[in-house]
């Protein structure tokens, strides 16, 4: 039986003016978010170790700064550390996040000409 994957953005969230967390744009992230979670699934962990995972097997420049309001989340951060990533699963994670593939700008088009990086070619 699948899990349907439940994203909430509660009132006091920041992403709430983000056009890429609007209800249109979010609707269509849920099959990406169901295939993602399926994935963590198959490596045996939660879906933020896979994130987290993920990067830190991309390049060793890259070192993802993760956020956390606990000490239990902390712990499931570090976790990351231990997951195992083959070449096959870090293909697939790319292909599910590829450049395009996630509907709605990240910011508003204000905030946007405020930042000189996170500008993507569009392919």
């Amino acid at each position: 039986m699948a899990t349907t994957v439940c994203y909430r953005i509660v009132a006091a969230d920041i992403r709430r003016g983000m056009p890429r967390f609007q209800s249109g744009n979010l609707a269509q992230r849920g099959p990406i978010l169901q295939e993602f979670v399926c994935l963590a699934s198959e490596v045996g962990c939660i879906p933020a170790q896979l994130a987290l995972g993920w990067l830190l097997n991309r390049a060793p420049h890259i070192v993802p700064i993760p956020g956390t309001r606990s000490v239990a989340h902390l712990e499931e951060n570090m976790g990351a550390i231990a997951i195992q990533l083959d070449g096959d699963l870090l293909q697939r994670l790319d292909r599910l996040f590829e450049v395009g593939r996630i509907a709605g700008e990240r910011y508003p088009p204000a905030v946007q000409k405020e930042i000189d990086t996170e500008e993507f070619a569009k392919t």
